[in-house]
């Protein structure tokens, strides 16, 4: 008794690695994570010693390096009662203007932006492709630019309209400004990515515009919209320059950013009372970014929607 062994055919052939799957595999290699780690330990080792020295009285400050603090810790809670209730600092206030200043200036342009991406990309109206093509160019156009223009336009409005600066509503509305190109083009490319056949179900079974974009579209970008939504936050937390310029120098007005700017110029040999403030200003984008960070993750993905 004979037994034969199939014939593999001429043709076949090992599978091709896709350049995908060449840089996932580079990328979880050994190598690739021992980088990470050496890269994560060197960016978050200054983070720390800030944090330490934000907990250290004056005069250990003064006289010793943070990592001293492991051999001798001492911790003191005063840098942070001076920065937040002290008479010439009173971070608190320019806390709560900070929160004032960054909720609407991210609500506003994600709101813009939504119903604008999704008129580039479902709704036909002449000009629509030239219109997306400015929209994108602006992206290009430097922020530092537009300031004079736009505050001139502020201070001096036509038309006859009274004075617009010196309000939180200025600065709201030229962080939208400055936000919505690349809020629309990210999101427009998202929804690009919605498969076709979606929407002319819906429309098939009478759904018109506001349903469609109410009951099919949010649902579907509410990872974009938080992973934009992050990015906003952090940079108009982050913000001194639009801030500064737009709220016309008034102090009633002005971030954390702005305040901590002035301590930096006065009191530059505090170092306790400069590194509390610094974390005082760096607690709310922390846990914003720690509570959201599988929203921003899937945001990441979100354009791989499958049809």
């Amino acid at each position: 008794m004979t037994t034969t062994t199939p014939e593999v055919p001429a043709t076949a052939t090992a599978p091709v690695p896709t350049a995908a799957s060449v840089a996932h595999q580079k990328l979880t290699s050994p190598w690739a994570s021992f980088a990470a780690i050496i890269i994560a330990t060197l960016w978050t080792i200054p983070t720390i010693g800030l944090f330490i020295s934000s907990f250290r009285p004056e005069e250990d400050v003064k006289t010793s390096g943070w990592w001293t603090w492991f051999s001798s810790p001492n911790v003191t809670l005063e840098n942070y009662h001076e920065v937040l209730t002290g008479s010439d600092t009173k971070l608190a206030t320019y806390f709560v203007n900070s929160i004032v200043i960054t909720i609407p200036s991210v609500l506003i342009p994600i709101t813009l932006a939504t119903l604008a991406a999704y008129a580039f990309a479902w709704m036909k109206f002449p000009g629509r492709d030239f219109l997306f093509v400015a929209v994108f160019a602006m992206q290009i156009v430097p922020i530092q630019v537009t300031m004079i223009p736009l505050l001139k336009l502020y201070v001096d409005p036509p038309f006859g309209l009274p004075q617009l600066a010196g309000k939180f509503w200025t600065i709201w509305l030229s962080h939208s400004i400055f936000a919505l190109p690349l809020a629309i083009y990210l999101l427009h490319n998202f929804m690009k990515e919605v498969p076709g056949e979606l929407i002319e179900a819906a429309r098939v079974d009478g759904a018109g515009h506001v349903r469609i974009f109410t009951k099919i579209m949010l649902p579907l970008m509410a990872p974009a919209i938080a992973a934009f939504g992050i990015f906003q936050f952090l940079w108009v937390w982050n913000d001194l320059l639009v801030a500064l310029v737009f709220g016309g120098g008034n102090l009633d007005l002005s971030p954390l950013t702005v305040r901590l700017a002035e301590l930096s110029g006065t009191r530059d040999n505090d170092w306790q009372i400069l590194s509390a403030g610094a974390f005082v200003s760096l607690i709310v984008p922390l846990v914003v970014f720690l509570s959201l960070q599988r929203y921003f993750v899937r945001g990441l993905l979100a354009g791989s929607v499958k049809g």
